[in-house]
């Protein structure tokens, strides 16, 4: 019982290890793509028709190519584990939304 247990335990370590995995956006399949929160298949489409003109650089070359990937998808992308040259998304001052003033 005690090897089943330890055995259930090691398959769940192992799975949340899976989930884990970063992918690449140069590398990615169209299923990946298709697999993220927030990517359909015109994302998918144009990512893909992009990385065939040439790999992406980095986020800001992504995103400046890629209609559709501004800086919230790229930033919640990158929460997925997603990576371009094994880079996570850092957003620019610029691109993020000032605060709401309270009166």
């Amino acid at each position: 019982m005690l090897k089943k247990i330890a055995g259930f335990v090691w398959a769940l370590g192992f799975l949340g290890l899976s989930w884990a995995q970063h992918i690449d956006l140069n590398k990615a399949t169209e299923v990946e793509l298709d697999a993220l929160k927030g990517v359909g298949p015109v994302l998918t489409k144009a990512v893909m028709d992009e990385r065939k003109k040439a790999p992406f650089k980095n986020w800001e070359d992504a995103t400046n190519r890629v209609k559709g990937l501004g800086p919230q998808k790229a930033s919640s992308l990158s929460e997925q584990g997603v990576r371009i040259q094994g880079s996570a998304y850092t957003a620019k001052v610029a691109d993020q939304k000032p605060a709401p003033v309270k009166n």
